[in-house]
């Protein structure tokens, strides 16, 4: 069967057992965020293969959020395909952008409310031994996945943060794959921000001022 193959243990990482899903999932996790860095449309399906690979790793682990995000991380990942070929001006693809004040202020909104959520939600009605930072990693990585969806470029910094969290969680949850695949995306995310900040500029370039005296100041 499929899910016990992918469950069995492939190799062992400082006495602890690596699954096939695990290193599959690392495998198509650092192919997913470098086409993300550069833009390409195939990072959608490979990162629905990847998401189904690590909700069924982060079920085994009692990570029960982060194997839920999962499930949400799929339908993000078919309407983030559609935005990305259709969302553009005029139905054409997506151009790289900023999020607006109004967009922050409701990304921060829904960020302590979700976190907030499912920290009691993991606390009360499971047995996760890690309530806070697995909620707190789940809003971060909807919100940067949002964010992605839409080409907005601090979407980055989202990302940066979850995984600043993610490695040393992954590492105490025992999956030593992982955490050192979250090191490898930490470092994927650097560059894909500097990519898409250079995108932005040149998507667009500055105002160009208009020859003349420089305006006196007040």
């Amino acid at each position: 069967m499929i899910i016990d193959w992918l469950t069995g243990t492939a190799f062992q990482v400082a006495g602890t057992g690596t699954t096939w899903a695990e290193l599959l999932g690392f495998a198509t996790g650092v192919l997913n965020v470098w086409l993300v860095a550069r833009q390409k449309i195939a990072n959608w399906p490979i990162g629905i293969a990847n998401v189904l690979l690590l909700m069924l790793l982060f079920w085994t682990a009692g990570l029960y959020a982060d194997a839920g995000l999962q499930v949400v991380y799929v339908a993000l990942g078919c309407y983030g395909w559609w935005h990305w070929l259709f969302g553009g001006e005029r139905r054409s693809r997506l151009t790289v952008s900023r999020t607006g004040r109004r967009e922050w202020l409701a990304l921060a909104v829904v960020g302590v409310l979700l976190t907030a959520g499912l920290w009691v939600l993991l606390d009360r009605a499971t047995d996760s031994t890690v309530p806070l930072p697995d909620a707190l990693t789940t809003a971060l990585s909807l919100l940067a996945t949002y964010g992605q969806t839409r080409k907005r470029v601090e979407s980055w910094w989202l990302w940066i943060a979850a995984d600043l969290i993610y490695i040393p969680l992954y590492a105490y949850k025992g999956l030593h794959l992982t955490a050192v695949l979250y090191l490898v995306f930490l470092a994927l995310c650097v560059l894909g921000l500097r990519a898409w900040r250079a995108d932005l500029r040149r998507v667009d370039p500055p105002t160009p001022v208009p020859p003349g005296p420089a305006p006196v100041a007040a």
